[in-house]
């Protein structure tokens, strides 16, 4: 064998692993970075009803002030979602914003007035559509994270990922116990 065809495969022998390494590193750092942009939507809309909620809670307080106990929960319950680090504990907090939300939202079932509030038609339609974009976020970032979770765990890629520290990304998970339809009594008990 002559000196150059050993020197050309040796070339090959290491320049295919650092081309393969390299293009995999790229797009791992390509679909990492979308899981995060993804994960900053979730947060965006998140902040979005998080703000509404105050201008909600405001109109129903002005018309149903004795029902301190939902105003508390409200409050706690945006508090807890606002402080939130990674989607475990957004999804923690959403849970219990939502359950609270619930039972502000059906205060209107017991005061007429409110229900014909202006305000309060456009605060709850405006939370409305913003529920529907969470939804599409949560969704549009799981996608992310699926994808991103997939790329690195597919052979070769694993072995890359391994070696340049990408590590599996976390799906926002509903709380336990999300799926069930909220309880809300203003029984006396309250």
């Amino acid at each position: 064998m002559r000196k150059s065809s050993i020197i050309l495969i040796l070339a090959l022998a290491l320049g295919i692993p650092i081309v393969l390494g390299t293009c995999a590193y790229n797009d791992m750092v390509s679909a990492e970075q979308q899981v995060d942009a993804g994960w900053a939507q979730v947060e965006n809309v998140l902040q979005r009803r998080a703000d509404l909620i105050p201008n909600l809670v405001a109109t129903v307080k002005g018309i149903a002030a004795q029902e301190q106990a939902v105003f508390t929960a409200v409050a706690d319950a945006r508090g807890r979602l606002l402080a939130a680090r990674g989607p475990a504990d957004a999804g923690e907090a959403d849970a219990a914003l939502d359950s609270a939300l619930g039972r502000l939202l059906a205060i209107s079932e017991r005061y007429p007035e409110l229900r014909s509030s202006e305000n309060f038609i456009r605060l709850q339609d405006e939370l409305a559509g913003t529920e529907n974009r969470i939804a599409v976020e949560r969704r549009r970032y799981n996608d992310l994270v699926r994808d991103y979770n997939v790329s690195i765990k597919r052979f070769p890629r694993r072995i890359f990922a391994a070696l340049f520290g990408f590590e599996e990304r976390e799906f926002f998970r509903a709380a336990e116990g999300a799926q069930e339809v909220p309880r809300v009594d203003f029984g006396a008990g309250q």
